[in-house]
């Protein structure tokens, strides 16, 4: 009986230092959510306004091609999938990865460009190609980050490597809340699918020395901007699930303590009450 009691008051010990853990991650990824809440808000005008000038301006373009305006016959498909490079966020890697798993599945050849330890330890596993992989980037997204994962998918892109590249992040929502997301990067074909309209109350561009020379420039940092957004949206999403875990895991840790310091109350309490009956038993035989 006291052997059990050691062991219990040595599991809540031990419960007592995860929950101390736990809860201070939580702090951690709180102070961090909000920074990439912010980023990742006053992100979202500007890559809109980039779209709405990148359709303007090819707009007022006759018989323009540009390298990443081609659209090809697709016999290799890709996706840039934005995971964390660490666990214990909950849901968010997983969800990420079902997502991205359901996008590929049919796809010609499919491929993988990886940000994220997470999605390219499990897709290498499940033997994809990887073509190009992006890991230990920290707890903020940067926009050197951007140029340099852009500048590769448009280098596989114009090398053949894939006929067709989507761009999977989780799109952040609320502290608590993501929603994963596949959309087309590449090729920009969003301008001539539009039929050159920006929509109501767009202003039209003056261009010089063109609009050509003005779109070979535009699209490269458009693609820059998409990139860039996924990233920060992807970021404020993971310290969110992360917080939304750790909170869990707390709350569990807690309910665990109580358990079994009630588990302990009532091994002490027989334990006395064993005590006390040997006692009378005692009593009652010197009587005797």
């Amino acid at each position: 009986m006291a052997q059990n009691l050691q062991d219990i008051r040595r599991r809540i010990r031990s419960v007592q230092n995860m929950e101390r853990v736990t809860a201070a991650m939580k702090m951690v990824s709180a102070s961090k959510l909000r920074r990439a809440q912010e980023r990742a808000q006053a992100a979202r005008p500007y890559a809109e306004k980039m779209r709405d000038m990148l359709v303007n301006v090819s707009g007022n373009v006759d018989e323009f091609r540009h390298p990443l305006l081609e659209a090809r016959p697709v016999k290799r498909s890709a996706v840039l999938l934005v995971t964390a490079d660490r666990g214990l966020a909950g849901a968010y890697n997983s969800n990420m990865i079902r997502a991205a798993e359901a996008y590929l599945r049919g796809r010609p050849q499919p491929s993988l460009i990886d940000v994220g330890r997470k999605g390219r330890d499990h897709f290498r596993k499940r033997g994809y190609p990887i073509l190009a992989e992006f890991v230990g980037i920290g707890d903020e997204a940067t926009l050197a980050l951007a140029h340099e994962v852009g500048d590769e998918v448009m280098r596989i892109y114009q090398a053949g490597e894939a006929d067709e590249i989507a761009i999977g992040y989780a799109q952040f929502l609320n502290a608590v809340q993501s929603r994963p997301t596949i959309t087309p990067l590449l090729p920009l074909t969003a301008a001539r699918d539009s039929g050159g309209h920006a929509g109501p109350g767009a202003r039209a561009y003056i261009a010089e020395p063109d609009a050509g020379a003005v779109l070979t420039r535009l699209l490269p940092h458009y693609v820059y901007t998409l990139v860039f957004r996924a990233l920060l949206e992807a970021k404020a999403s993971e310290h969110g699930a992360r917080m939304a875990a750790m909170d869990n895991a707390s709350r569990n840790a807690r309910e665990v303590i109580d358990h079994l310091t009630l588990v302990r109350n009532r091994v002490r309490q027989a334990a006395i009450t064993k005590e006390i009956a040997e006692i009378v038993a005692g009593a009652e035989a010197l009587r005797a």
